[in-house]
């Protein structure tokens, strides 16, 4: 029987055993499905694009979609689990992402595709925050570095393996099975946790805060429209991207007025009296950003610099997995013992090294150096993911999770859009500006115009347009070396907040117990 809090707010009794790991199976199967879309369809966007008669920019809405009501939905978890039920709200949400799924699979039309993206999003946002609440209770407070370690391994490989997954599924059958995939695992998990999963006593009913709900969708709506659209209008020099902008910055002030002037409001601001969890989510948001960053960065360099086809970049990429794997596995031991600080900083060292050793790569640069990266990557975000986890609910009161664990996935995928959106405006300003200046050393006195010359006449336009090419190419290798070593520099900032979480080793669950009970 999966566990749950107390009425007076203590940490649950541990479940059964048997109960444990197919509860925790079910879960783990719901965070990875989720946590697989977030990236899984990129890779056949061109496609999609061609099947439904859309632009570029109309086919982003197709990404943008799923990503706006995702945000919007997901911190609305835990009043939605309070006003349902657990049980009935992670069902149905697998059962609403299953047929959402299914319909974008035969959507025929751009504006079906985008509505079903919606749902996707509706319906999919609450499985990762769930399935974190569920695996706390279910757990005993000396086993929860174990719980988050298996936890992660949905959350963290799903945006990993997506591209992979993706690219094979659409270059062997069709971009519809990127979405049909979805079914066999829902229906799967849907079934274990109608079996297995027990719903939890509640000691109160919360009302919902429509007013606060409606301020905080819409700031959240606004924002990440806002991120997503940006690079594609220029930003501030559209009317569109500042009214997003102005609208984000209001619906904030409205509803932070709202929380703190209102009792039973939409965000008890109870759970920021916790030192651990606010610092968790300032940690969360950083490593969100840090980690698809470098996916979204290090695709179009396999692609674009280095001709791969997209199986190929996709392959790739897909063993740093394995190395999140691997220290997931070693980590849940490791945070009894240790605390959770001293794996933190390790992880973050061990990327920050990652992603420098990344500033020196070249269009020719070996698929050995960049498998090698990318293992040393994922192992230290591996070390930073669980115990950052365990630390962040450590000393949570029980009442707070699933509203806790919910604006911690919020935070992780706002940190994910910031980091993207940041890093793709400052490639293609790095881009111009590198440009800019390789261009002036192009001229007949220059070695490297001199060594061309054989190859290329500068006097036709054909060449001069393949010189061009050359330098261009040369410009975007230097402005993803300047992300990456930017990517390594945040890494290292963030060190000094991990001085702030609390944490023992192994004589820690006591004093939690003693400390969340109150």
């Amino acid at each position: 029987m999966a566990s749950s809090s107390n009425q007076d707010g203590s940490n649950p009794a541990p479940a059964a055993t048997s109960n444990r790991i197919a509860t925790t199976a079910c879960v783990m199967l719901a965070a990875l499905m989720q946590a697989l879309d977030s990236t899984i369809a990129n890779v056949a966007l061109p496609h999609m694009q061609g099947s439904l008669s859309a632009t570029s920019e109309q086919a982003n809405w197709i990404l943008t979609s799923y990503i706006v009501a995702a945000a919007i939905v997901t911190p609305a978890t835990g009043i939605l689990e309070n006003r349902l039920g657990r049980r009935r709200l992670f069902i149905g949400a697998v059962g609403g992402f299953i047929a959402a799924s299914v319909l974008c699979g035969i959507a025929g039309t751009l504006t079906q595709m985008i509505l079903f993206r919606l749902l996707q999003g509706v319906f999919g946002a609450p499985l990762v925050p769930l399935a974190q609440a569920v695996l706390l209770d279910t757990y005993p407070a000396e086993r929860r570095g174990s719980a988050m370690a298996i936890f992660g391994l949905g959350v963290m490989l799903g945006p990993i393996i997506g591209p992979s997954l993706g690219g094979w599924l659409t270059d062997y059958y069709n971009w519809r099975w990127v979405f049909y995939v979805n079914l066999p695992i829902g229906l799967i998990t849907m079934a274990g946790l109608f079996v297995f999963l027990r719903e939890p006593p509640q000691s109160y009913r919360q009302r919902f805060d429509v007013f606060g709900f409606a301020w905080l969708a819409l700031a959240i709506g606004s924002f990440q429209l806002f991120l997503d659209r940006g690079e594609q209008l220029e930003w501030f020099a559209s009317t569109e991207i500042m009214i997003e902008a102005g609208l984000a910055l209001l619906a904030l002030y409205m509803f932070l007025v709202h929380v703190f002037t209102t009792d039973n409001a939409f965000l008890d601001v109870r759970m920021f009296g916790d030192r651990n969890f606010v610092v968790g989510q300032v940690l969360i948001f950083a490593i969100g950003a840090i980690l698809l960053a470098t996916l979204a960065l290090l695709t179009p360099f396999l692609e674009r610099l280095m001709n791969f086809p997209v199986l190929q970049a996709g392959l790739v990429l897909a063993p740093r997995g394995f190395g999140t794997m691997a220290s997931m596995l070693l980590v849940g031991q490791l945070v009894g013992r240790t605390g959770p600080r001293l794996p933190i900083i390790a992880g973050l060292l061990l990327t920050a090294y990652a992603l420098h050793e990344m500033a020196g790569f070249t269009p020719d640069v070996s698929q050995g150096a960049i498998i090698q990266t990318g293992i040393v990557q994922g192992f230290g975000l591996g070390l930073v993911f669980v115990p950052l986890s365990t630390a962040t609910f450590a000393t949570l009161a029980p009442r707070f999770r699933t509203q806790g664990t919910a604006l911690y996935s919020l935070m992780r995928n706002l940190g994910s859009s910031v980091g993207i959106s940041v890093t793709t405006m400052l490639l293609t300003r790095y881009t111009t500006i590198m440009h800019s200046n390789l261009v002036e050393h192009v001229n007949p006195f220059s070695l490297a115009v001199r060594n061309y010359a054989d190859l290329l006449d500068l006097a036709d336009p054909a060449g001069r347009a393949q010189m061009d090419q050359q330098v261009t190419q040369q410009a975007s290798a230097i402005a993803y070396s300047n992300n990456f070593l930017l990517m390594a520099y945040a890494a290292l900032a963030v060190i000094p907040l991990v001085l702030l979480l609390r944490g023992e080793a192994r004589k820690a669950p006591t004093k939690i117990q003693a400390v969340a009970a109150r």
